[in-house]
């Protein structure tokens, strides 16, 4: 297969974004020593849907590197990295993703992938999952199985299983410890306000910030607007969760209420229509809008675009200004679409190096056990041997239960 990507002669760069990370994920590092040696995925053919940006090559090149044929898209139109996408074509890998496409063009690029006829996923957000029971059915019947990405993802997955649909067995990688704990929390919180930082270049400290959504990935972008500065009102749906945020110093109040106060919104909640009109006709002047969760819905963009008397270029592309009846102006970045990728380059190196061992390991598994279809958990051995591999790369050690401290507990 010919891959499709926007100019080869954008490589060079894309090279040099690899090897700067590639140097920084020795979790991955341990899992290719192994890999060039024992060639573990060769035969298998494994389609990927995720954010192609470096760190992705990385994951991809690896799997290459196991043996197995792999082609590539990004999971969405904006995350593309043209350089990246071009380097990787490069390095063997099938590469079918171009940043800025139209969704005919997003659809035609996936479908692209799914011509592998894949015996393994990588999906984020359930992407390559959503096609395979749908027009491309007849090919799931080939795949061994996949892992999952995203809290979104394995959301949709479960709706799936649920109903007897889910035709193959996928493993929530995003539920592992060593991924929601790190990656939702900490790469989300970083990432985020790289994003939002970058492309708005105005201050965050001493401004309010309203966090839709206190799941890890609200905490971590609630944690992060704190420590920058910033008073942080946090909108929820689950009273735990609101209960939570109230006293980890959070204001707590509806979205309704919390519009008028606002600079900065991020929604974080994986659902859709979190700011809507009755919303925008309340938001204050100059309020800038942002989304963190998979799909581009929270921010009900359309009901903004109805709504607004004038739309206002911002200072660079991926912001556009909405002035409404009422006079105020409403700003928002990367067309509400996931502003930490869009705007950024992603997720910290080290911390996507946590996600992408437990993926890699989680297709090893796959192949090791017959699973009947359905959503499984990351084996615990799986997510141990990541957190250790880590503490390992770091020249760090713990203690271990001594067998007298192992008896006592297990005596319980």
């Amino acid at each position: 297969m010919k891959s499709t990507v926007k100019d080869l002669a954008l490589a060079p760069a894309g090279h040099a974004k690899i090897e700067w990370v590639t140097g920084r994920m020795p979790v991955l590092a341990q899992i290719r020593q192994r890999y060039l040696a024992n060639r573990p995925l060769a035969g298998q053919r494994i389609a990927i849907s995720l954010h192609l940006e470096a760190k992705t090559a990385v994951l991809a090149e690896l799997l290459h590197q196991g043996g197995a044929e792999v082609a590539i898209t990004s999971s969405n139109p904006l995350t593309a990295q043209d350089d990246v996408a071009a380097a990787l074509s490069e390095r063997g890998v099938i590469v079918h993703a171009r940043c800025g496409v139209d969704a005919a063009t997003f659809e035609q690029l996936h479908q692209k992938v799914l011509d592998l006829e894949p015996t393994l996923l990588i999906d984020d957000g359930g992407e390559l999952t959503e096609r395979l029971h749908g027009n491309r059915h007849p090919l799931a019947k080939g795949v061994r199985g996949g892992a999952e990405e995203t809290t979104t993802g394995v959301t949709r997955l479960r709706a799936l299983a649920a109903s007897g649909r889910l035709r193959y067995p996928m493993i929530a990688v995003n539920d592992a410890d060593m991924k929601h704990l790190f990656d939702n929390r900490y790469g989300t919180g970083q990432s985020t306000w790289d994003g939002i930082m970058r492309t708005t270049n105005l201050v965050v400290a001493g401004k309010v910030v309203v966090v839709a959504g206190y799941g890890w990935c609200g905490k971590g972008v609630a944690e992060r607007a704190r420590g920058l500065g910033a008073e942080v009102i946090v909108t929820e749906v689950d009273p735990v969760r609101a209960n939570e945020a109230l006293m980890d110093g959070h204001r707590v109040m509806p979205m309704l209420a919390a519009a008028p106060h606002g600079d900065f919104f991020v929604t974080v909640t994986g659902n859709r229509s979190v700011i809507t009109t009755r919303h925008f006709e309340r938001i204050k002047d100059g309020a800038i809008l942002a989304n963190a969760g998979h799909f581009d819905v929270e921010v009900d963009v359309q009901a903004l675009a109805g709504l607004a008397v004038q739309e206002i270029p911002g200072r660079n592309p991926l912001v556009k200004g909405y002035r409404l009846p009422s006079g105020q102006t409403v700003w928002l970045l990367a067309e509400g679409r996931l502003v930490n990728l869009a705007a950024g380059d992603g997720h910290p190196t080290e911390i996507m190096d946590l996600t992408f061992g437990l993926q890699a390991r989680a297709l090893e598994d796959l192949l090791a056990r017959e699973r009947a279809p359905g959503v499984y958990p990351v084996p615990a051995e799986v997510d141990r041997w990541v957190a250790q591999t880590r503490l390992q790369a770091l020249g760090l050690g713990i203690d271990q239960l001594t067998a007298e401290q192992a008896a006592y507990l297990s005596a319980f």
